[in-house]
């Protein structure tokens, strides 16, 4: 029987011989593998929970402009026929897959001031290239849970015996209410198209410099309120840098960006995405229908968010902290 690595490699047609897939790390909606053979070696992308092919075209739309704007990412592959996404037969799980360049490189050091000064010309390169979009922002960054909508989530919870059931009843009774509050729609006219998910997490350092990884989300978000997102994470989150967070906002303003960090309400995108994934993780954690492997990755992020959740005074100083920068 075919395994799955020969079989991307007849479908991307890569070359004969034997490959191997390697597991390599598991995010949110999807599987990296590492596929070895013929002498090279591809990043494959399993997709665990289903396939938006016009999502998929936005990747490759964004991701093939930025490369021709002087922003390195991997090669994203077509298959045989054309397609940025292929499906595996039934016989090998029916998955949907996805072929990357594999990039060899370490994690970004986001205390580094060239990677942070990098970040800020990255993103502003994107939201200068994706002005003028007429798509609206995804609700994962315009709204959240409501009052209702957790004390559903939390009832199917404790009715599941999970151990942090208490720490999501406490989140739902205090944090998300008061996150909640600044989070809203965009002003239209700050849209773009852009990547939504900088972090240092997809980006790898290699002999050429930054690698931006993970284009999966591309679309349409206010360009205030992605750079406040990017501030906070590359900064440090709740233990922010302010050195750190005003060098990577001078780069962006240096390189022609147009985004402006003003109050909490720049924040919205920060708030909506943390409070949305707590919401979904936990869903996922408690239901029937997935595997094991995925009600256990689920609620182990549960946890983690719980845990790592922005602070409003904090992210009230950070804001404090870039006055002047405008």
């Amino acid at each position: 029987m075919q395994n799955t690595g020969d079989f991307i490699a007849d479908t991307y047609a890569l070359g004969t011989g034997a490959w191997t897939m390697t597991p390599v790390t598991r995010g949110a909606l999807g599987q990296i593998w590492k596929l070895s053979g013929d002498g090279s070696s591809w990043a494959v992308k399993e997709l665990l929970f289903g396939c938006d092919e016009r999502q998929v075209a936005r990747e490759a739309a964004l991701r093939d402009a930025a490369e021709k704007l002087g922003i390195s990412a991997p090669r994203f592959m077509p298959n045989s026929t054309g397609a940025y996404v292929s499906q595996l037969p039934a016989s090998l799980g029916g998955s949907y897959v996805k072929l990357y360049d594999w990039v060899d490189g370490t994690g970004a050091d986001a205390s580094d001031p060239e990677i942070l000064s990098w970040c800020g010309r990255t993103l502003a390169i994107l939201h200068t290239a994706g002005e003028g979009t007429s798509e609206t922002p995804s609700s994962w960054y315009e709204r959240c849970p409501q009052e209702a909508d957790w004390a559903e989530l939390y009832k199917g919870v404790r009715r599941a015996g999970v151990p942090w059931a208490d720490a999501l009843g406490r989140f739902v009774d205090t944090t998300a209410a008061e996150l909640a509050r600044y989070v809203g729609p965009s002003d239209p006219g700050d849209v773009v198209t852009s990547h939504l998910d900088m972090r240092p997490q997809n980006v790898l350092v290699g002999p050429a410099g930054p690698v931006l990884l993970d284009w999966d989300n591309a679309g349409a978000i206010s360009a205030g309120r992605e750079l406040a997102r990017a501030v906070y994470v590359w900064s440090g989150g709740n233990r922010f840098r302010a050195d750190s967070a005003r060098r990577l906002v001078r780069a962006y303003r240096d390189a022609g960006g147009r985004g402006v960090v003003e109050g909490l309400d720049s924040f919205s995108v920060l708030f909506a995405t943390d409070l949305n994934y707590v919401y979904v993780q936990a869903e996922c954690a408690v239901d029937p229908g997935v595997t094991a492997a995925q009600r256990e990755f689920a609620s182990n992020q549960v946890v983690a968010s719980l845990a790592s959740l922005p602070d409003l005074s904090a992210v009230s100083r950070l804001t404090a902290a870039l006055d002047g920068e405008w």
